[in-house]
């Protein structure tokens, strides 16, 4: 998750005193409006809680009003500030700073606590609606879906809630996946849109995991469902044999076959992004990017028209990083701090190991980038989780509880945004862990198959059996 403090607004309060209020963003959307003393109120409670030694440095009190010129490098150090807590992997998840983003959430849009039925889209278009308080936290709404569709309680960890964006063309975007710290009613509510609504979708990656699901009805007819809708939309690459074969299965009724015949197929358990540009191999390449099978993979469209594929395992990404820039509309100016309305740019880069003694940037500018990060880091997780002999709900356990350690790959959040090549003066990048550089390759493929890449395919997934600390 990205967040920054993009703006400030003069506002008053109810004895008619103004007052600079900081508009928190997160992913480039407005997720709450506080003041200096709300945000020192914070501080004082991570620091209570889990000492001065973790918490980081907060811009100090001033005693003489500000001048615009400090109201806005105040803005900076505290954007800084809820950049270093999010990303900290104790305070980042802890329920101190989440409650805090909650209760700002709410009291922002101005939505009181109360009852509503709230609309949760299943992967085949079908609805569940659910009844739910206003100021109901993800979990309790993925929570209230489970019981609705009576999934079991130990299959509940193996589903996410997505915030979707349906397009004019009858696709749709996968925006991000909903957060601890948001309140999804409140969340859907205030984009005050029709195009966007709330999908529940398996959240893990390795296809093992598809048996314990399908040992379930409700959970098969989840999966199965979503499966469906993969190959509908062109996520599952089907020729016309497997079509056929897929076509008899569904009229038979045989769930189980049909989607252990869609996992044989080309980016079965894929997340497809919308088209975006890298630098890979050629600047100002056109791009889908596809998340799924512990990678990126890549369809490029070169300057020259020519096509390419090629595919990035997460287990030889040394680092990455996200990035944001503030791009004026049109008639707009450049100043961020302005009035004058701006779009936010994204990049999503990563640190590859060409080759053994190779590495090399690679860019992708999307507005997807936190959510192809987002995947990245959830696969890290699944394989570190994997290794250690864990499981999916050992994890998710772990997670609620607020004691699962993020991998130091956790996106470092700059401004500006990258240069061609990585500056040396720059801040340096946290490296993936040293537990992730000891994960074995043995028994993951480089690719689906020795086929799939073929002569005008790029090269960016070579695979060792077990990266070390020396290769990185």
């Amino acid at each position: 998750m990205h967040f920054s403090i993009p703006e400030t607004e003069v506002r008053s309060d109810e004895n008619g005193s103004s007052y600079v209020a900081y508009n928190i963003h997160v992913n480039g959307v407005l997720h709450c409006r506080v003041r200096y003393s709300q945000l020192l109120g914070l501080h004082e409670q991570i620091k209570k809680e889990y000492g001065n030694n973790v918490v980081p440095a907060f811009p100090p009190k001033k005693i003489f009003t500000l001048t615009p010129a400090e109201v806005d490098q105040r803005r900076e150090q505290l954007e800084k500030y809820m950049q270093a807590v999010r990303q900290d992997p104790i305070l980042g998840s802890s329920e101190v700073f989440n409650s805090f983003l909650r209760k700002a959430q709410q009291e922002t849009q101005q939505i009181p606590t109360e009852e509503v039925q709230l609309e949760i889209y299943l992967s085949n278009g079908q609805k569940v609606k659910v009844n739910i308080l206003t100021s109901d936290q993800t979990e309790d709404v993925l929570e209230a879906v489970a019981s609705k569709l009576d999934l079991p309680d130990e299959l509940v960890g193996y589903f996410s809630l997505f915030l979707v964006q349906e397009r004019g063309d009858g696709g749709c975007t996968y925006v991000r996946k909903l957060q601890e710290f948001e309140l999804p009613y409140v969340s859907i509510t205030s984009l005050h849109s029709p195009d966007y609504h709330i999908v529940l979708r398996k959240s893990y990656w390795d296809t093992a995991y598809d048996s314990d699901v399908m040992d379930d009805r409700v959970g098969l007819n989840l999966l199965y469902a979503q499966t469906v809708s993969d190959i509908e939309r062109g996520w599952i690459l089907v020729n016309k044999e497997q079509h056929r074969q897929l076509k008899s299965l569904q009229e038979k009724g045989s769930k189980k076959e049909f989607i252990r015949l869609a996992q044989t197929l080309k980016y079965y358990g894929y997340i497809k992004f919308d088209p975006c540009i890298t630098d890979f191999p050629e600047k100002g390449c056109h791009v889908i990017v596809g998340a799924g099978n512990n990678e990126l993979n890549f369809h490029v469209k070169l300057p020259s028209e020519q096509m390419k594929e090629g595919s990035f395992k997460v287990t030889r990404m040394r680092c990455w990083r996200v990035t944001s820039s503030q791009v004026p509309v049109a008639n707009g100016t450049a100043n961020p701090s302005s009035s004058s309305k701006c779009d936010v740019k994204l990049e999503l880069a990563f640190e590859y190991l060409m080759s053994k003694d190779r590495l090399q940037w690679v860019t992708i500018t999307s507005p997807q980038a936190i959510m192809m990060s987002i995947c990245l880091q959830s696969m890290v997780d699944e394989l570190m989780v994997k290794k250690s002999g864990g499981s999916i709900k050992k994890m998710q356990k772990k997670r609620l509880n607020g004691s699962f350690q993020r991998s130091d790959s956790q996106q470092a959040v700059k401004s500006p945004p990258l240069l061609d090549s990585p500056d040396p003066s720059r801040e340096q990048v946290v490296k993936l862990s040293t537990k992730l550089s000891s994960v074995s390759l043995r028994g993951l493929s480089s690719s689906n198959s020795a086929s799939d890449i073929s002569g005008n395919d790029f090269h960016g997934n070579y695979a060792f059996e077990g990266i070390g600390d020396d290769d990185l």
